[in-house]
Formats: C-alpha cells, sequence, structure tokens
C-alpha cells in the first residue's frame, strides 16, 4: 500500500487551508537582514519586506538542508513510502539541488522531484493538482507520469514596478534591463520552458500600458481555451484587482482566484508593484 507525502517550498503561495486540506508539507525559504533571520511566510508577512526597503533590501536562502533532513527523518517515522516534491523553478533557486541530495540519503522513500519551471501560484497549482490525485488512490507513478502534462498546461505573465530588484537578487534571467528603464520600457515576464528562467515575453512603454497588456495576453489565451485564473500580486493590491476584474468574467474562466499577496521571499526578489497573472487550461 503506497503512502505519498507531498512537499513544497514557501514560495508556491498556496492557502493555510489548502496546506491543510491536503496535509502538504512545506518547506520555507529564510529571508535575511543584517541583524535578523527570517522564516518565510511564518515569522515574517509581506508587508514588513516592502515597509523596509527604503533601509535595507534583505537577501534569502532556500529552506536549510537541517529541515530538509528532518522532514524525511519524519516521514519514515510515520511510514510514507513515497514522495512528491514540486519546487519553485530550479532555474531561480538551489532548493532542487538541496532536496535531491537529502531525498537520497532516505531510499527507503521512493522520491521524486519536480522543477515547476514555475513560481507562485503556478508552482501551487501543480501542488494542488497532485493533492487532489493522490486524495483520490492514484498510484505514485501515474501521478509523475501526469506532471510535465500538467505543468504544460500553465502560462503565467507578471509586470513589476521596476527591475531593480530582480537584479539585485540576482533572477533577471534573459529580461533586459537598463536602457529600456531609462525610455520607461516595462517588459511583460514570463518564464522559459526550457530552462526555468524569466524572460521578456513583450514590451511596452509606461506601467498602464503593461497592465493593459497583461490584460490582453491573457484573453487571448482564452479566446481559444477554457483556464483557471489566479492573479497574484506585491504590494500593487488595486492595480492586480483590476487586472483581476477585467479578465475574470471572460466566458472562457471556469474559476477565478485572487490569490493575494506574493510570499515575502517572493517580495524581495519582485519589489513593489508586481500583478502576477496565472490561467491553468482545463483538461
Amino acid at each position: 500500500m503506497e503512502k505519498i507525502a507531498l512537499i513544497t517550498d514557501s514560495t508556491s503561495d498556496l492557502s493555510n487551508n489548502t496546506i491543510e486540506r491536503y496535509n502538504i508539507k512545506v518547506l520555507h525559504y529564510r529571508i535575511i537582514y543584517k541583524d535578523k533571520e527570517y522564516i518565510d511566510k511564518v515569522t515574517i508577512a509581506p508587508e514588513y519586506v516592502y515597509d523596509n526597503f527604503d533601509s535595507e533590501i534583505p537577501t534569502s536562502s532556500m529552506p536549510p538542508m537541517s529541515e530538509m533532513e528532518n522532514l524525511f527523518i519524519n516521514l519514515e517515522k510515520e511510514n510514507y513510502t513515497h514522495a512528491i516534491v514540486v519546487t519553485l523553478s530550479a532555474g531561480l533557486t538551489g532548493f532542487y539541488n538541496g532536496i535531491k541530495l537529502v531525498s537520497e540519503n532516505h531510499p527507503k522513500i521512493k522520491t521524486y522531484i519536480f522543477d515547476s519551471k514555475s513560481i507562485s501560484l503556478g508552482e501551487g497549482l501543480i501542488v494542488v493538482n497532485c493533492a487532489k490525485l493522490i486524495e483520490k488512490g492514484v498510484s505514485f507513478d501515474e501521478i509523475v507520469r501526469t506532471m510535465p502534462i500538467v505543468r504544460s498546461r500553465i502560462d503565467l505573465f507578471f509586470v513589476v514596478g521596476t527591475l531593480e530588484y530582480l537584479r539585485k537578487g540576482g533572477r533577471i534571467g534573459k529580461v533586459a534591463g537598463t536602457i529600456g528603464e531609462l525610455l520607461n520600457i516595462k517588459p511583460i515576464v514570463s518564464i522559459d520552458n526550457n530552462d526555468g528562467k524569466y524572460y521578456t515575453y513583450d514590451k511596452v512603454r509606461g506601467r498602464k500600458k503593461s497592465l493593459s497588456r497583461l490584460v490582453e495576453i491573457a484573453k487571448g489565451i482564452l479566446d481559444t481555451k477554457k483556464c483557471k485564473l489566479c492573479v497574484v500580486h506585491g504590494h500593487a493590491l488595486e492595480d492586480s484587482k483590476k487586472i483581476f476584474n477585467s479578465v475574470k468574467d471572460h466566458k472562457n474562466v471556469t474559476s477565478a482566484i485572487f490569490g493575494g499577496a506574493l510570499s515575502p521571499v517572493g517580495g524581495v526578489h519582485s519589489g513593489p508593484g508586481l500583478v502576477g497573472l496565472v490561467l491553468f487550461e482545463e483538461e
């Protein structure tokens, strides 16, 4: 009899209700200031990060190896036979490689580590899809087989207030930089399905046009297929609500979730002004 654990990280932006409902194990990133270290979503809220940017832009680190190790020890004690791990895009973090190393120390648990090649609820939707299959009693091998297909059904786009924070956090990827910013060029950012890094999907001049373009892109996709809609933000509540309200009533939106604020560690790397949109194609 298979007993499958489902593991993810705090950047998946799942609600506490969802985490409890499906017994999802969450490993937490760390946010590091000069004088203190915080546990993402546990000992720090997003507002603290944004409110203190003027005095310090913190750094972040992946969940500690000791936390991963303790999790696997507890899974063995609880007689889990299998584990599925969904990670933040490996193009943005070392977490994928870190948990791979730890899982190899625990051969009693057959572990599959899946690179979401996504962020926030783009990652979270893959986790929830797995959770529903585990709940239905679908086998480990069958769930593993479906995961790349599930990932291929996700489209994710976002805009930021400034590229400064992506640059400082080392996550700028292939997004064009400085000259464009001087001209107030705003990239619409997505994630490359091959290397899991950010790239410029499109670019327009000015914040207002970038938000309008985000809506156009979403509606263009929705004109061709039915999707779930999720919208998240980083210290841009009003803008994100406008985007959400502009798209949610499209005839091909099957359900609409206003996901609220990004995790604090997401805010560290994107800065204030992020509006993100995720579309999950229905089967």
